[in-house]
């Protein structure tokens, strides 16, 4: 004979099993592709702040450039790094960033002072 409880326990047990796992993985997979969005609008945002800058030359997508802040208080994009400048005219680094493919920037690296631009 068959015990029926028996079989319907061992199969309820080993489906909330399958189901949990299957339900675990969706939620990885979910909270992922937040990441991904979160992290593309993060660029989006940066890239428009980046384009209302004072940019004087056409920038190529896969280099690296250098955001800084004058005295005024007007931002601008720069071939030179930070390290590079003379003692008299070194203006506010920012952020070292990147023109990626889908003309958003990618920052690579950045000070505290970037902070205060996107607020």
């Amino acid at each position: 004979p068959v015990d029926r409880g028996k079989v319907k326990a061992v199969a309820l047990k080993s489906m909330y099993k399958q189901t949990d796992i299957q339900l675990s993985q969706i939620k990885e997979q979910i909270e992922l592709l937040v990441n991904q969005a979160r992290r593309i609008h993060d660029r989006v945002d940066i890239s428009e702040v980046i384009y209302e800058t004072k940019i004087n030359f056409k920038p190529i997508v896969g280099h690296q450039y250098y955001l800084y802040q004058k005295i005024e208080g007007d931002y601008f994009l720069s071939l030179v790094a930070p390290d590079e400048w003379g003692r008299a005219s070194k203006p506010d680094y920012c952020a070292t960033i990147e023109l990626l493919a889908d003309h958003t920037w990618s920052i690579l690296d950045k000070s505290d002072l970037f902070d205060q631009i996107k607020s």
